[in-house]
Formats: C-alpha cells, sequence, structure tokens
C-alpha cells in the first residue's frame, strides 16, 4: 500500500483534509486511529462512513510491516521487520530515543564492506513502509529522533524518503533537526533538501579523504570528490544551521591511518560538522575487521587535538552479529536462530504512553 492509495480510501470514505491529517498524525504517534483528541472525541468528529471503516483501516496499516524478531543488545536493539509481500529489513531501537530505518530492500551502490550491498537492489520501500518502521519503533519506546540509515541508499529512493521526512516533521511531530538523512552523496540530494518545507540534518557517508579509495570502497557510488562533497555539505550546513555528520567506517589497515586523519583534518576544520567514527561490525562473510579499541582511541585524540569534533559511535548490533543486512542474510540463509520472537513472552513491552 502507498501512502496515496491510504488518501484515495480515506477521501472515498467522506474524509476532509483535516480528517486525513488527524487519522495521519494518530498513526505516526502510535495511537488508535479512534483515539480522538482531548478536546473532541473520534465519534464527534469523523464522519459516519470514515468511522465503520476504522477497524478496516487499522488492519491495513498493521499488515504494512510486522516484527519477526528482536534482537536486544547494549548498544541498540535490532528489528528483523517483514513487510507485505514478504521481503524484509531491518530497523534499529537506538539509544536516546531513536530509531533507525531501512529506505530499500538491497542497494545498488556496493559498498564492499557491507552485507546489504550484496544482494544489489531488489526494490525500494515505499513512504507507508518507512512509516511503519517508525510506528513499529514508537510502540516499543518513546522516540524523538529518526534516522534514515538502514539497508539501502536514501537517494536512490529520493521521492519516498522526502515525503516520509514530510510527513515525520509534520503529522509525526519530529523536530526538523532530529530527522537525519543519510546518503553516501548525490547531486539530488544537494539539490532537492534545501528545497523542501521539512529539511532533515545531513549525514555523509565519508570513509575516505583519498578519492581513488572512496571510489573502491563505494564502487557505485556518485563520483564525487571528497572536496566537493563537503563543499556542498557545508552549504546545506549554513542554509539549516544544523553540522554535518561526517561517517567514517573504520576499516583497520584501509582507512585507519593517521594520513587519512590528516586528510578529515584538511577537508573538515572550519567547517559546521562533526565526524563520527563507527568501528566495523565484523562478520564472517566479508574480509574486513575492525581496528583495536586502542587503535580507535588513538584516531579520536588525534583528531580532537586538531580542533575536529569527533565521536565514536558503536555500530548496533555488535553483540548479536547484526551489523547492517546482517539479520536479513541470516534469515535468507537459514541461520537466524538467535534473538526473540515477536510476541513472546520477553518481548520487549511498549514504552509507557505509546
Amino acid at each position: 500500500m502507498h501512502l496515496d492509495d491510504f488518501r484515495a480510501r480515506l477521501r472515498a470514505l467522506g474524509a476532509k483534509p483535516a480528517h486525513e491529517a488527524r487519522l495521519l498524525r494518530a498513526w505516526l504517534q502510535g495511537s488508535s486511529l479512534d483515539a480522538g483528541s482531548r478536546r473532541q472525541a473520534a465519534e464527534n468528529y469523523l464522519p459516519l462512513a470514515l468511522r465503520q471503516a476504522l477497524p478496516e483501516l487499522e488492519e491495513e496499516l498493521a499488515g504494512l510491516a510486522r516484527v519477526v524478531s528482536e534482537h536486544p543488545a547494549s548498544d541498540g536493539s535490532r528489528l528483523l521487520v517483514e513487510l507485505a509481500d514478504g521481503q524484509s529489513v531491518e530497523s534499529v531501537l537506538l539509544p536516546r530515543d531513536g530509531v533507525c530505518i531501512s529506505t530499500q530492500i538491497g542497494c545498488a551502490v556496493g559498498c564492499t564492506f557491507c552485507m546489504t550491498g550484496r544482494s544489489g537492489l531488489l526494490r525500494q520501500v515505499s513512504s507507508a513502509e518507512m512509516l511503519a518502521q517508525v510506528v513499529l519503533a514508537r510502540r516499543r519506546q518513546s522516540l524523538r529522533r529518526v534516522v534514515f540509515m538502514g539497508m539501502g541508499e536514501p537517494a536512490h529512493n529520493l521521492d519516498n524518503v522526502l515525503e516520509t521526512v514530510d510527513l515525520l516533521g509534520t503529522a509525526g511531530g519530529f523536530g526538523h533537526k532530529n530527522l537525519v538523512f543519510s546518503t553516501v552523496g548525490d547531486p539530488r540530494v544537494f539539490e532537492r533538501l534545501p528545497q523542501q518545507k521539512v529539511r532533515p540534518a545531513l549525514a555523509l557517508s565519508l570513509h575516505s579523504t583519498d578519492a581513488a579509495l572512496r571510489a573502491r570502497l563505494l564502487p557505485r557510488a556518485p563520483q564525487m570528490t571528497p572536496e566537493l562533497l563537503v563543499a556542498l555539505a557545508e552549504d546545506y550546513a549554513r542554509l539549516t544551521g544544523y553540522p554535518i555528520q561526517y561517517q567514517w567506517t573504520l576499516l583497520a589497515g584501509i582507512n585507519d591511518s593517521l594520513a587519512e586523519m590528516d586528510g578529515v583534518v584538511r577537508l573538515l576544520r572550519g567547517k559546521y560538522a562533526l565526524i563520527n567514527l563507527i568501528p566495523y561490525n565484523t562478520t564472517a562473510a566479508l574480509d574486513f575487521q575492525r581496528p583495536s579499541s586502542e587503535r580507535i582511541t588513538e584516531l579520536a585524540h588525534y583528531l580532537h587535538a586538531r580542533g575536529i569534533r569527533t565521536t565514536v559511535r558503536q555500530s548496533a548490533g555488535q553483540e548479536v552479529d547484526g551489523g547492517c543486512g546482517q539479520l536479513r542474510a541470516r534469515r535468507l540463509d537459514g541461520s537466524l536462530a538467535s534473538g526473540r520472537r515477536a510476541g513472546s513472552g520477553n518481548a520487549a513491552k511498549p514504552a509507557a504512553g505509546q
């Protein structure tokens, strides 16, 4: 189901724009469609045909996505989510009231260190399916931040992602800077995002300041030099007032040298930016390793000492072998055994008020 189809159904049932907005707001905030408001109950507000159809509409929305299994860890619980056609995506409940959602099934960028890209792009995730991931998360914990950083490249599903951002920043009640659009960098992003009513924060996957190495790590990303990416991102940062979050997956022996860190200093010093160092989530299927804890600490201190705002962000899923795309891959090959089945007695309970 696409949102346009859902809206058409509502209009056919007599819904006016205010009714449509009210129902979308209730759904996105994790409430029942007939929840009403503090001032007016649904039965005194919605047209009769629409009220009578609410149970069926609730069922259709619930059918967009369901949690197949939940894999709790101290760095964030990873959810394997099945969509209506049987395809699956991954979402992550992040510490400090956040969720990371997927925008595609598979990915066409083909990052050599990423499990998701191994299967190529299978299909786009609709805006309704992205919103359903947020709703599932909101019914498990309080949310104030949504990160488009799961499976897929948001720039390759731009219309659906921007529709999702717009609804979350309006009916969903999220602050615009708490909606984070993550991308490898694409000219369309820098053209479209400044034109939006809801302008999200931007996270840019950099991974190397060496253009040739970056092209090898991200073989099908747009061939934009790191210098051009940073210049375009800086323009967006100054326009929105949000710093750019540069993502750097640390790969031992590949992009964890001091020469690379000097490149970061050269590109980012004086910029409205921060860099997230993300130690690689090691998996037996790929021939990459994470640096040692001592090396990670050394690199962070090296950047700090040179005036670069730096954080070390542990990739959610370290304890459950659940780096991006790994749960889906394990489900497809039949090896997914760990984690809590959805609906089990030990499953996470909804947060209070959700």
